[in-house]
């Protein structure tokens, strides 16, 4: 199991999922590259760590980027304006009010298809273009509870397995919050992330042969 961990932790900058994340966001600042300036950027489900991290406020003065979260996370950057908000419903900003609409393994925390699609609708109603990436359903490894195919696993499977024993990043919790847990994440197909962009196209991420995660990418 820890290897695993080591595999999937993004903190880790030789971990599997740093070198995918830096690889996404190459491809990411290629295509923003080629916009004019001054750019609004807004990451659904960001936080200031993350640009940190890119180096991108410091390449790139001109841009401005609004993080949307649930609940408001620090943003100390001049750059960087915290929001408080749900996916599904950005009411607040007008249609195209962003150049630009990045989410980064968000998606697949909302809920069931209907609250993902709201969120897709919202996405590509507020932004020009669109940057958004979630794990694939059927790669082998879970990446939040880090067991074979435990997203495929039955609701009260799952809830019992976190009930008794720390399971991926979760310690062992009382039954309540681990169904809270167990039900909190709906990965994606690819097919199903078509659905909810279908102007975009979607971008396969590999490792060993096997596509770990999608991305949709429309408006560039």
């Amino acid at each position: 199991m820890n290897i695993v961990k080591s595999l999937f932790d993004h903190r880790r900058s030789n971990s599997l999922a740093a070198r995918l994340r830096r690889k996404r966001f190459a491809l990411f600042r290629q295509l923003a590259g080629g916009l004019d300036h001054p750019i609004r950027i807004l990451d659904v489900g960001g936080t200031a760590g993350f640009w940190e991290k890119t180096g991108f406020l410091d390449d790139e003065p001109n841009v401005s980027i609004t993080l949307y979260n649930l609940y408001e996370n620090p943003a100390d950057q001049p750059q960087l304006e915290a929001v408080a908000g749900d996916a599904r419903d950005m009411s607040r900003y007008l249609d195209g009010h962003f150049d630009i609409v990045f989410s980064n393994s968000m998606i697949e925390h909302l809920g069931e298809f209907d609250d993902q699609r709201l969120c897709a609708n919202e996405m590509t109603r507020v932004g020009k273009r669109y940057f958004v990436q979630t794990p694939n359903r059927y790669f082998p490894i879970e990446p939040y509870f880090l067991y074979p195919y435990f997203q495929l696993y039955p609701d009260k499977l799952k809830t019992f397995l976190l009930w008794k024993a720390n399971i991926g990043w979760y310690p062992a919790a009382s039954w309540e919050e681990a169904w809270q847990t167990a039900t909190s994440v709906r990965l994606m197909t690819r097919e199903e992330l078509a659905r909810l962009f279908p102007q975009g196209r979607i971008v396969d991420e590999k490792y060993l042969g096997l596509v770990k995660s999608f991305t949709a990418i429309g408006g560039w």
